[in-house]
């Protein structure tokens, strides 16, 4: 077969510019991951190996070896693990074969140096061999096969693939070094690079030099280890290797379960949000060992789809070594591991919430829209989940719990208020609010869409209602305001006849309402729109139709504020003669008003348009 030229997939030559023109300091990060790369090679190979022993036969030590030649000025990276075929190498190397390829393209940000720390985030770690290589070369055989294959490319745009010479298995990259990044070549360097970033895997990492081979690993597996004699920094960097991500753990959990269940779970929960979490599949990435034989990085049912973030190992004593993933879907143990874990995670974090506040808000932050969703999903966890939620309120800057906000409840006050939307900005200028500010009444400002979906799911909380405020009554005259009587005195509606431009109202916006009624929820905007009690709320609405979900023809109250010095007008020429036809424009223009203020778009904007221009022609004259 003859010698292929093919060109990278568009992404890929991006990603490689970033880092041929990269001024990323840790350079030696490239070691780490094709080391990475291997041992997960070597990892899937024993796993198959279970039922196909004859794979792993003719080689059954498994092990990284790192080869420098200084004449040739050239590192080796090999590995006998599962190798790649021809398909295998094109796919993997020449294209970003992961469902986060818009992801990564998104997230570019023309930041050579931020654009650097991608790489780990999305899968691409192999890319990163050009930081110090012109040329890489990788030769593989995929166990079970006969031929061998050579992939070949200088990182500027271009691959080769062509037939190799008789090769063992696995695979082997050969980076012919930059003229400045001959320290790479040094024992002392490669030695370093290993201690600091891969001592913990756990198979042997062999270093041949001066005809000498040497393993400058522990080779132990990280999690095995008392915790007592693991450091931050290692664990630091085995989170590098299990998230493949560049940031900081926010949160780290070592526990080994032991008696009728035994376990080892090494957790980690990135202060960062991984770039898959809205992935529609919603797939945790634990890895899943069995006696530290790797079994698979998408065990189902290991994790909750709510848990996705959570990056690391669990290492079971348990399991059969041959389970499958169909089994893995229904096994009581791996179920008991499930609820231990779920149990343990939201117990650390339900502590870092009460001990640490601002570093537990940091976490809400990045990762609070997908903890809510378990409220709505995990009935046997919900009552410790509900005291985790945070959330903006008109009653506090920053972030708030439910616990606080029923603490601050006013006399009167039963329900707990809310407001969903898409914007905080927008939320807290609504004049759905305006009574309940009055009435010094908190209102919760939920801007999540899943928030549609846990409040109904929940309920109640503390034998509190929870209450839109966008949706049927408020019920403010059960609460006492701070100063009743001067509220009262504020509020109290100008003599006019209400009843006639109630009745106008209705008589002109017809069956585009399913009613017109007075505010109490409104202090100083003229009119808003409001749900019916039993309705859906606005904007529950507004989102299904986003996703083009049949809602059907569901009509909104509007309300009228009679405190309003416009409408108080509109109520004094209302019952007089001619007043329909006088008065239909301002009517609709108010309705308009309102639907706007709801971020709606007008079905009519040109009659809009019309009864503005007749409304400021009439006021000018």
């Amino acid at each position: 077969m003859p010698q292929e030229t093919r060109t990278f997939q568009a992404e890929v030559s991006r990603l490689l510019d970033i880092v041929a023109h990269s001024l990323y300091s840790q350079k030696e990060i490239f070691l780490r991951e094709l080391i990475s790369n291997a041992s997960d090679a070597c990892d899937r190979l024993r796993y198959l190996a279970l039922t196909r022993p004859e794979l792993i036969a003719d080689d059954p030590e498994l092990a990284v070896t790192l080869t420098p030649d200084k004449k040739a000025n050239t590192l080796t990276v090999a590995d006998n693990g599962i190798g790649m075929s021809h398909d295998e190498l094109v796919e993997n190397l020449g294209t970003i074969a992961r469902s986060g390829t818009a992801s990564f393209v998104q997230s570019l940000s023309g930041d050579a140096k931020k654009d650097m720390a991608l790489i780990g985030q999305f899968g691409v770690g192999f890319y990163s061999a050009f930081m110090v290589a012109k040329r890489v070369d990788v030769v593989s055989r995929k166990a079970g096969e006969s031929a061998a294959w050579r992939w070949s490319s200088d990182g500027k745009g271009e691959f080769t693939i062509e037939p190799a010479e008789h090769a063992g298995r696995g695979t082997t990259i050969t980076l012919f070094l930059n003229d400045d990044e001959k320290d790479f070549l040094e024992d002392y360097r490669i030695r370093n690079v290993v201690k600091t970033y891969s001592d913990h895997i756990a198979l042997p990492i062999r270093l041949i030099s001066d005809d000498k081979t040497s393993t400058i690993n522990a080779a132990s597996a990280l999690w095995t280890r008392p915790k007592g004699e693991i450091t931050p920094e290692q664990y630091k960097e085995f989170y590098h290797d299990a998230a493949h991500q560049f940031d900081e753990p926010w949160l780290t959990i070592h526990a080994k379960a032991e008696g009728k269940l035994e376990y080892t779970s090494l957790l980690f929960i990135p202060s960062t949000k991984p770039f898959d979490l809205f992935d529609v599949d919603r797939k945790a990435r634990v890895k899943l060992y069995v006696r530290r034989v790797y079994i698979t990085d998408e065990a189902p049912g290991l994790v909750p789809p709510y848990l996705r973030f959570l990056k690391g190992i669990v290492d079971s004593e348990d399991l059969p070594l041959n389970i499958s993933r169909e089994m893995l879907q229904h096994n009581p143990m791996v179920a008991r591991m499930k609820s231990q874990i779920v149990k343990r995670v939201i117990s650390e974090l339900a502590k870092r919430a009460k001990d640490e506040p601002a570093e537990y808000a940091k976490f809400w932050d990045n990762l609070g829209v997908v903890l809510k969703e378990g409220i709505y999903e995990d009935f046997e966890n919900r009552e410790a989940l509900v005291p985790l939620v945070r959330f903006h309120s008109t009653a506090v800057e920053g972030l708030t719990s439910l616990d606080d906000y029923i603490a601050r409840m006013k006399p009167g006050q039963k329900a707990i208020y809310f407001i969903t939307g898409d914007r905080l900005e927008t939320l807290q200028k609504s004049p759905q609010l305006e009574g309940f500010r009055a009435k010094g009444v908190e209102a919760m400002l939920l801007t999540d869409p899943v928030d549609e979906f846990w409040l109904p799911a929940l309920g109640e909380y503390q034998k509190h209602e929870f209450h839109s405020v966008t949706r049927g009554a408020p019920e403010l005259d059960q609460i006492e305001a701070p100063d009743q009587e001067a509220h009262e005195q504020k509020q109290e509606a100008p003599k006019t006849d209400l009843a006639s431009l109630i009745a106008l109202f209705k008589l002109t916006l017809g069956d585009a309402v399913r009613d017109v009624r007075p505010s109490e929820r409104l202090t100083e905007s003229a009119v808003c729109l409001v749900a019916d009690k039993e309705d859906m709320d606005l904007h529950m609405e507004r989102l299904l139709r986003q996703h083009r979900r049949t809602v059907g023809d569901v009509k909104r109250i509007l309300e009228i504020n009679p405190k309003h010095k416009l409408i108080a007008r509109l109520a004094d020429r209302a019952g007089k003669d001619g007043a329909a036809d006088a008065l239909e424009d301002f009517v609709w223009l108010l309705f308009d008003q309102a639907r706007l203020l709801e971020g709606e778009v007008l079905p009519d904007p040109t009659a809009f348009a019309t009864r503005m221009s007749a409304a400021l022609e009439k006021g000018l004259g």
